[in-house]
C-alpha cells in the first residue's frame, strides 16, 4: 500500500473514533508515519476537500494543528452542497469524483453513479464544441442533483 494511502486510512480511522472531528500536529502525524509533514499536507489537500464532504482548518507553526471535520449533512443538504459545489462549469474529472462520493455516501447506487458518469462524459457530449462542454456538463449535472432532492 502506497504511504499516501496509509495516511489517508488513519486520518479517517481517527475522524470515526472522534465523531467527526480530528485536531492533529502535522509533525506529530509525520512522525507517527514516518514521513515528512509536506506528505501529510499532500494527503490532506489531495483527499480531505470541501468536495469529498469534509472542512479542513489549519494554523502553522510550533503550535501549529490539522482540523479535520467531516461533515455531516442530512440527504438534501448534502445535495445542495453538491449542487452548488457544481457551479456554472465543472470538467469531467471533477464531476465523476462528485458522482463517485454521491455513490460512496449512499445517495445514489453505484449503477446509478455510472450512469450519472456516462451522462455527463466527453464521450456524451461530443457533438457539442469544446468551449461549451462543461457549462453542458454542469448544468445536467445540476438538473440530475435536483430530481435527487
Amino acid at each position: 500500500m502506497v504511504l499516501s494511502e496509509k495516511i489517508a486510512r488513519l486520518i479517517e480511522s481517527l475522524l470515526d473514533e472522534n465523531d467527526g472531528t480530528l485536531e492533529i500536529g502535522r509533525n506529530e502525524l509525520a512522525t507517527r508515519m514516518g514521513c515528512v509533514p509536506s506528505q501529510i499536507n499532500y494527503v490532506i489537500t489531495s483527499r480531505f476537500t470541501p468536495q469529498k464532504g469534509y472542512i479542513v482548518e489549519s494554523r502553522r507553526g510550533g503550535g501549529g494543528f490539522v482540523r479535520i471535520t467531516k461533515v455531516k449533512f442530512d440527504r438534501n443538504s448534502y445535495l445542495m452542497h453538491f449542487f452548488n459545489a457544481v457551479g456554472d462549469s465543472i470538467d469531467h474529472a471533477t464531476a465523476e469524483v462528485f458522482a463517485l462520493q454521491l455513490a460512496a455516501n449512499m445517495i445514489v447506487t453505484p449503477n446509478e453513479a455510472k450512469i450519472i458518469i456516462a451522462s455527463i462524459s466527453d464521450a456524451a457530449l461530443e457533438d457539442l464544441p469544446r468551449a461549451v462542454r462543461n457549462t453542458v456538463r454542469a448544468s445536467i449535472f445540476k438538473a440530475i442533483i435536483l430530481k435527487l432532492i
